[in-house]
């Protein structure tokens, strides 16, 4: 279906399985590349970031699915819960399955970015590349707790866009952790951007842009 609001050809996925794939799809009218994008933990694919991140990739020729983690379909509101965060990353694994796309690439806000990134160390060679919207490098207030671990098994091109006013990670602390990814990663500071990041069309595009650049398209 075709929504003037989205600017954009799309249409419901609804993809039974064990854990199912729910979002929506954003055909790109040039391109055969397609992104995965997924929300943060008190969000859904619903969020008005990944909203305009999509119409700014399928503008750009990357078809994008931006899909409701397993827990959210689950319920409608609420956070995650530590234990069904493995059949989150699963859920992201069937998403990408889904898109059949010759060059497809993952991406999440906050706790979607974590679960996309954590999914990536373990398997590199579900996508091309990884898109890291507000990476909660720890708790605000909290910098000993720095969630590193897996990132030195990162081996695809990563981007991380983070804002200046984050307190989930000052762009410093983002910039070291982004160093021990072993792969091409750049980052990229959002000015005047807390956790939520903008989700205005401008930014839309400048994070589309850094991201083309960084993985080839």
């Amino acid at each position: 279906m075709s929504d003037s609001n989205e600017g954009s050809i799309h249409e419901a996925v609804s993809l039974d399985g064990d854990p199912p794939v729910r979002g929506i799809l954003h055909r790109a009218r040039d391109g055969a590349d397609a992104i995965v994008l997924t929300h943060g933990a008190g969000s859904n694919a619903n969020a008005p970031l990944l909203r305009a991140l999509a119409r700014a990739f399928a503008d750009d020729g990357i078809a994008v699915l931006r899909c409701d983690l397993p827990f959210r379909q689950s319920r409608a509101s609420g956070p995650p819960s530590p234990a069904g965060a493995e059949r989150d990353r699963r859920g992201l694994a069937a998403a990408v399955s889904a898109v059949r796309a010759p060059r497809c690439f993952l991406g999440g806000h906050s706790y979607g970015g974590r679960q996309a990134s954590m999914l990536l160390a373990e398997s590199p060679s579900l996508a091309r590349g990884l898109l890291l919207l507000s990476y909660p490098l720890h708790p605000p207030g909290k910098p000993e707790r720095r969630r590193i671990e897996h990132l030195p098994s990162l081996r695809v091109p990563t981007l991380f866009v983070h804002g200046d006013r984050d307190p989930f990670g000052a762009p410093d602390e983002i910039d070291a952790a982004r160093a021990l990814v072993a792969a091409p990663a750049e980052l990229l500071v959002l000015p005047r951007a807390a956790h939520a990041l903008h989700a205005d069309a401008t930014t839309a595009r400048t994070i589309v842009a850094a991201f083309r650049r960084l993985v080839g398209a």
